[in-house]
């Protein structure tokens, strides 16, 4: 197997060369367990863990590797496992705040061309989801493709799909009912050698079944949904890269209900871009979409240009982004508070065993 069938291109490329790394260092992170990490490299498939050095350098959990990453890699004589030296930077990301109250980012997956948000055309339809899922694809680099499964489910297929175009502005839309494979020939121009997709859905919207279809056999264990809710089982336990046999790599990843944004600026902008337009037609600069006269925003929403529930999500997802930047600045200052004590105790002992 060659990098390039895992996805290895000249931005990668670009950075061995200047850090002087071999291609036989060089391998690709296709599953991540407990401290443990498995690794496809051009001479096979090898279990590898971090360099003590790159743990203890790491001051948060996004600079560990994550499925997807492409690391520089050292097999140690005597040891049947490799050592990861370094990650390498990532040209795009599919990453979230974790889940509680923990201020952190999580990278759910790395290096990613194409984006399949699912979402079922069941009880767990929710636009707003996928609304959330754009911000942070486009926010990672990905170029999203929302996929609305289970289309033997749904009766009113046109109306779900309006509603979907109305936020996910110029993004390509499918219907597929995987089990039957509809639709499922639609998006195989997604699959390219050397280009890696993600999935990204709630439980039970069909992703394992999607990707078993996608990969000819069925690698990808499917739990049926609970009666009631339509709710699935966490079916996907951990995120995997999987080789497709025409060419091009896959991520299944873990049944997401938490989307929570994380530095999602440019994510908001392009998800709102219709909101943005609007804003820069208000008569003043400093509108605060109130009660000023010649507000584009209350205007739009009067006539029914702009949905309010659409306009609510966009504060929503705003007040959500300050609070998390809050946050995190805070986290940012106690971390440089304690880093500065730490370096004054070290000097001070240091000048005692001087003196």
């Amino acid at each position: 197997m060659q990098l390039e069938d895992l996805g290895w291109n000249p931005y990668f490329e670009k950075y061995r060369v200047e850090k002087n790394y071999s291609r036989n260092m060089i391998g690709r992170i296709v599953a991540e367990y407990k401290h443990l990490y498995k690794v496809y490299t051009e001479d096979g498939e090898y279990v590898a863990e971090v360099t003590g050095k790159l743990r203890h350098q790491a001051t948060n959990r996004s600079m560990f590797p994550a499925v997807g990453d492409w690391v520089a890699v050292q097999h140690l004589l005597g040891e049947s496992k490799k050592i990861i030296q370094e990650v390498f930077p990532r040209q795009s990301k599919f990453s979230r705040k974790v889940a509680g109250a923990v201020t952190e980012e999580q990278i759910v997956a790395a290096n990613v061309d194409t984006m399949f948000l699912v979402n079922a055309l069941n009880h767990d339809f929710n636009v707003r989801r996928i609304e959330r899922a754009l911000i942070l694809a486009w926010e990672g680099g990905a170029q999203p493709v929302v996929l609305l499964s289970k289309g033997d489910l749904c009766d009113d297929i046109a109306s779900k799909i309006s509603e979907v175009e109305s936020v996910a502005l110029g993004v390509p839309i499918h219907v597929i009912t995987a089990i039957e494979e509809d639709g499922c020939e639609a998006i195989r121009q997604y699959i390219q050698p050397g280009k890696t997709i993600a999935l990204v859905g709630s439980s039970g919207v069909g992703k394992s079944t999607l990707i078993n279809r996608i990969l000819g056999e069925d690698l990808q264990r499917v739990n049926e949904v609970r009666e009631g809710d339509d709710r699935g089982k966490h079916t996907t336990t951990h995120r995997q890269l999987l080789l497709i046999p025409e060419g091009g790599l896959i991520i299944d990843t873990p049944g997401m209900r938490e989307l929570q944004l994380w530095d999602a600026d440019e994510g908001i902008t392009s998800t709102f871009e219709d909101i943005d337009d609007l804003i820069v037609q208000c008569r003043f600069s400093d509108c605060s979409h109130n009660n000023e006269p010649g507000c584009a925003i209350r205007a739009a929403l009067a006539n029914g240009e702009l949905e309010q529930s659409r306009y609510n999500n966009y504060l929503k997802m705003n007040r959500e982004l300050a609070y998390i930047n809050s946050k995190a600045s805070a986290n940012l200052r106690n971390e440089q508070k304690t880093k500065g004590k730490q370096i004054s105790m070290y000097l001070k002992t240091k000048n005692k065993e001087i003196y």
